[in-house]
Order: C-alpha cells, then sequence, then structure tokens
C-alpha cells in the first residue's frame, strides 16, 4: 500500500512541475500527463505493468465527468450568450459532420467496414475542453468576436453528443441490440435533458437557500450532483454526459453561494481529474504499438485537421455570416483529448466485433493533435490579427474578478431602499459589484449570500461604477 502511495504522489508532483515549465509556452495539459504515463508504463522506464480495460474506463468516464462539470460550471452565459447558438451548432452538427467525413475517409481509404469507420469518426469528433481552456488561461489569450466563449462552449458540450454518436454506432455493430436505435437517440436527448435540468434547479434552489453550517460541504454537494446527474440519466437511458453539462451550466450561472470558491475547488478537481486520467490512459498504451498504426493514425489526423473539421466549420459559421478569419481559426481549434481516448476504451470493451487497434489508433491521434495543433493556437491566433489585448480572456469565466480600477462606496441602507429587508442573494445587486462588508451599529459583518440587509445598515461595496446603486 505505501509504494503505490509513494508512486501516486510522485506522479502527481512531476505533473505539477512540468506543467509549471511547459504551461507557459501552450503546451496542454494533456501532452503532457499522457507521456508521463508512457514513461512509467509497462514498456517504459519505470515499467509498471497495467493493461486492464475496464478499470480505465470506469476511472475514465469518472474523470470526465468532473472534468465536463467544470466545464459547464466555469462558462460565464452572460458573455458567451451572443455566440450560443454558434456554438451549440458546432457541438452538434459540427461532430456529426466531423464524424461522417471521418468515418467515410477510414472506409475508403484504410479498407475497413463502414461501421468500423463511422465508429472512428464519432469516436474522435469531439474537442478536448481540457485543452482549450488551458491555453486560453495560460497565454491569457482573449479573442476577437467572443471567438473564446464560442470555443468554450463547443468544447464543453460537444462530448455529449460524440457519445452519443459512439454508442449509436455500437448498437448498431450489435445484431442482437434489444432497443431500436430511434428509441435509443431519443432516450438519450430526451431524459439527459430532462435530468440534467431538473437536477440543476433543484440544486440551485437549495444552494441559494440553505446555508450548510459546514462550508466545506459546499464543494461535496456539487461534485455529489454531479455525479448523480450522470448516473441517474445513464440508469434510464438518458446521455449521462449531457445531463452533467445542463447541470453545471445552469448551476454555475445561477446566483448561488460561494460560486467564486466553488470555481476554485473545481478548478483543483478537474486538473487532479485530468492528472490521473491521461496518465493513467498513457499508462495503459503500448509505444510498441504506435509503429504499426503510425500510417492509419497519420492519414485521420491529417484528414481531421486540414479536411473534416475546415469543411464542418467553413460549412457551420459560414451558414451563420461569420468572418472567414474567425473560421479559419475556429477550423484549426479542434484538439482531439481525453474523451476520444474514453470512448475508444468503451469501444473496446463493448462486444462489438472490431477489427482495428482503435484505442491506439485514436491514442496516436490524439498525441498528433495536442502535439500540433495546440502549440501553434496562440501564434496562429495573433497571425491573424485575433487577440483581443483590450479585455481579459477570464471574462469567459465564472470565477472572474476585475483587479484594476475597483473602488470601495459606502451605501447607507434606509426604509425607502430597494435591497433593504432582502437578502444578498435575493437583492439583485449587479455582479460586477461585490458586497464586502455591512457595518450595522457597532458590528462589522462578512456578508454571505443568505444574509439580510436591513435598515440602518452601511454597506460596503467594490466595484468600478456604482452609478445603478446610487440611482
Amino acid at each position: 500500500m505505501i509504494m503505490p502511495l509513494i508512486i501516486a504522489s510522485v506522479v502527481v508532483l512531476m505533473c505539477i512541475f512540468s506543467s509549471k515549465v511547459l504551461y507557459r509556452f501552450g503546451v496542454p495539459s494533456l501532452l503532457i500527463f499522457i507521456l508521463l504515463g508512457m514513461v512509467f508504463g509497462s514498456e517504459g522506464i519505470v515499467g509498471i505493468p497495467f493493461e486492464n480495460y475496464r478499470i480505465a474506463e470506469q476511472v475514465g468516464s469518472f474523470g470526465l465527468i468532473l472534468i465536463i462539470f467544470y466545464g459547464g460550471f466555469c462558462a460565464n452565459w452572460k458573455i458567451a450568450k451572443p455566440v450560443v447558438g454558434k456554438a451549440v451548432a458546432m457541438s452538434t452538427l459540427g461532430v456529426v459532420v466531423t464524424a461522417g467525413l471521418t468515418g467515410l475517409f477510414c472506409t475508403l481509404v484504410l479498407n475497413i467496414t463502414l461501421l468500423e469507420g463511422l465508429l472512428i469518426g464519432s469516436i474522435v469528433a469531439s474537442t478536448d475542453a481540457a485543452s482549450v481552456f488551458s491555453i486560453l488561461r495560460s497565454q491569457k489569450l482573449n479573442l476577437k468576436g467572443g471567438l473564446a466563449s464560442l470555443l468554450e462552449i463547443e468544447s464543453g458540450s460537444n462530448d455529449p453528443f460524440a457519445y452519443m454518436l459512439t454508442i449509436t454506432i455500437l448498437s448498431l455493430m450489435n445484431i442482437s441490440g434489444e432497443q431500436s436505435i430511434l428509441q435509443l437517440l431519443i432516450f438519450q436527448i430526451f431524459f439527459g435533458l430532462l435530468i440534467g435540468f431538473i437536477l440543476a434547479k433543484a440544486s440551485s434552489w437549495i444552494l441559494k437557500n440553505i446555508t450548510f453550517e459546514i462550508e466545506g460541504l459546499y464543494p461535496l454537494f456539487v461534485m455529489a450532483i454531479a455525479v448523480l446527474a450522470y448516473s441517474l440519466s445513464s440508469w434510464i437511458g438518458g446521455n449521462g454526459y449531457l445531463s452533467v453539462y445542463i447541470a453545471s451550466i445552469i448551476i454555475g450561472n445561477s446566483k448561488i453561494q460561494n460560486k467564486k470558491s466553488l470555481v476554485k475547488f473545481l478548478d483543483g478537481i478537474s486538473w487532479l481529474m485530468q492528472i490521473m486520467l491521461f496518465f493513467i490512459l498513457g499508462l495503459l498504451s503500448f509505444p510498441s504499438h504506435l509503429g504499426s498504426v503510425l500510417i492509419p493514425g497519420s492519414l485521420i489526423s491529417l484528414f481531421l485537421i486540414f479536411v473534416a473539421r475546415p469543411i464542418a466549420a467553413f460549412g457551420i459559421l459560414g451558414f451563420l455570416k461569420v468572418p472567414l478569419k474567425h473560421k479559419l481559426f475556429v477550423s484549426w481549434v479542434g484538439i482531439r483529448g481525453a474523451s476520444s481516448i474514453v470512448f475508444a476504451i468503451l469501444a473496446v470493451t463493448n462486444k462489438a466485433v472490431i477489427q482495428s487497434d482503435i484505442f491506439h489508433i485514436v491514442f496516436f491521434i490524439a498525441l498528433f493533435s495536442v502535439a500540433l495543433q495546440g502549440t501553434l493556437i496562440a501564434p496562429l491566433a495573433k497571425k491573424l490579427d485575433l487577440v483581443d489585448n483590450s479585455s481579459a480572456v477570464l471574462k469567459t469565466f465564472n470565477d472572474y474578478q476585475e483587479e484594476s480600477n475597483t473602488k470601495l462606496y459606502e451605501l447607507q441602507i434606509t426604509p425607502e431602499s430597494y435591497w433593504v429587508d432582502k437578502t444578498i442573494m435575493d437583492a439583485n445587486i449587479p455582479d460586477e459589484i461585490l458586497v464586502v462588508m455591512i457595518k450595522r451599529e457597532q458590528n462589522v459583518i462578512h456578508p454571505k449570500g443568505a444574509t439580510m440587509i436591513k435598515n440602518g445598515d452601511v454597506l460596503v461595496l467594490s466595484g468600478d461604477n456604482f452609478d445603478s446603486v446610487i440611482s
């Protein structure tokens, strides 16, 4: 027991410090963690034997739940609203187009069956949210025209649709399937949306109206909701990942207590899940097998980058009147990552008969994509003059708090004040204004969402514009 704990601790520390060195250069965390896993794997320097796809699938699914939840919880809906339609079009129709084109390419060029080709296309159809978030934050890369929000929403929401396509193709490959494909799709979408929405609304109400005595219970609560959204939806035949994303984006954009601290906690958990997930996937791979998939993996990667993704991006965004430079950039930011590898493991553990070494093919595609596309995102954005230096990219995340030009203002609460006898949560205080302190008689109160504002209170506010409050 002691030695596994030592190894786990060393691995996490190595991931953290290697990320610190390469993070500033825009190298996605996925590449770092997977390569470390390969170093520790059975054919690596350390030589840890690991070939259990079942365990890897369970660990991967759990990690993906929390990564998807973090992505939705952090997405600032107010900032993203103008580009939501474009992002959803890319995460749904874009996934279908990418999967279909890639599947046909695999069938025609690699001489495999149509269903197996479509299976590979479905598995690699979604983009990696963790890498996109990491690059945007590390490079402080805010983009013009709402492109940052578009990419965040797309990469965070397309995993459920790629998963749905993957299990649909697997169902078609299993001739003895008891459930019709149409019924499968209806159940996936309907129950995925329903469970996510119900749990989100109930959770938002609880977080808004009920104060937990121990502040550390808030993160545990949202983690339990994330896992419950996935498991309950999957149990009744819905799309668990869709439920997780719907729940997370609704909860994250509701007025709840301790939101900023929850984002910080989820950020840490998401990084831990990335380290655990990507390291295990690297551990599961055999570098000697990569040689046999070098040609098919390279061909599929190049087709994805230069044909399938551009056709999807230009076709959809062109119809929506998006400028040429924006389409070029979106077509490039199609990084394949953790979800693709997890879905590949799902295919390997499925009872469907698959002829190709689908795990190592997808593993190679993810490495190729991250190494090439991931490292060139920032230079390409600058080359296309899409970098917006007038504002911070962190505004697209829910944990953003403007630090510059902030001022303090004292507001006296009178019987005529709109906020009197209301909690801070219910007072409709503008998002850009923070109540940092309440002076009540001789006492100083550190406010929470459930703190009641009373007549005679003096509220100490932080912000850069108090016109809405004064008026």
